[in-house]
């Protein structure tokens, strides 16, 4: 039978001057979904660092998904309310970031992106699981629930009716602590010689991919190793 005349993926051929069957990309072609333009966007980074805006506008729509994001990937470490306790935690796992400390309470929006993508100590990245689009609006409902959680009779609109979370927990019939601070189960566990956080290490620059150098140690007491 005759050879149909048609190329075979990766065998050479005489047609081009190169021989090459696969053609090379045209330049400057980007793939579909690839085109990445707004930078902020996809990295919340601005020059290299991170940033402190939302790339698009906070409507009660946005923070409804991002709540709905947030229960579904973020609650298991972090809890509903973000104090770094979730079932996860007191199942023994590591403690998460608390939302609520002074050092997360400053932080820039673009680190919780940056982080929810790349990862951030026992953290596991969240790209591949949540999209970009998502992860703002995650970002946007953790502030909210910073707000809520730092809340002060001032912030309610006028008239508003306020009630205390205790009277709250009382006509739902929870137990009578429900409304005070969450401690860290004895559970939880940080991994570490001594059961204990040892401080959160500096600041990484994109570069170093989540990495620390193996000669660091941010644990008191603990020698380097070279």
């Amino acid at each position: 039978m005759q050879d149909q005349p048609k190329f075979i993926p990766q065998r050479g051929t005489d047609f081009y001057a190169d021989g090459r069957s696969a053609r090379p990309q045209v330049a400057n072609t980007v793939a579909r979904g690839q085109l990445h333009e707004d930078a902020y966007f996809y990295t919340g980074l601005v020059d290299g660092k991170e940033g402190n805006a939302m790339p698009f506008p906070v409507t009660i729509q946005v923070l409804e998904r991002g709540q709905e994001r947030f229960n579904i990937y973020c609650t298991p470490c972090h809890s509903r309310v973000g104090n770094g306790a979730g079932m996860i935690v007191q199942r023994g796992y590591r403690p998460a970031g608390n939302f609520h400390t002074a050092r997360l309470m400053a932080a820039p929006l673009g680190h919780f992106f940056s982080v929810m993508t790349h990862g951030y100590g026992a953290m596991p990245e969240y790209a591949s699981q949540v999209s970009p689009q998502d992860r703002w609006a995650i970002v946007a409902y953790i502030k909210a629930l910073q707000l809520s959680q730092m809340a002060k009779p001032a912030d309610a609109p006028p008239g508003a009716h306020i009630e205390s979370l205790a009277t709250i927990a009382q006509s739902e019939g929870l137990p009578a602590n429900f409304g005070k601070e969450w401690a860290l189960p004895p559970t939880a566990i940080y991994g570490t010689p001594n059961n204990q956080d040892n401080g959160i290490p500096a600041e990484l620059p994109p570069s170093a991919n989540g990495k620390y150098p193996p000669s660091q140690s941010s644990i008191p007491g603990t020698p380097n190793k070279q």
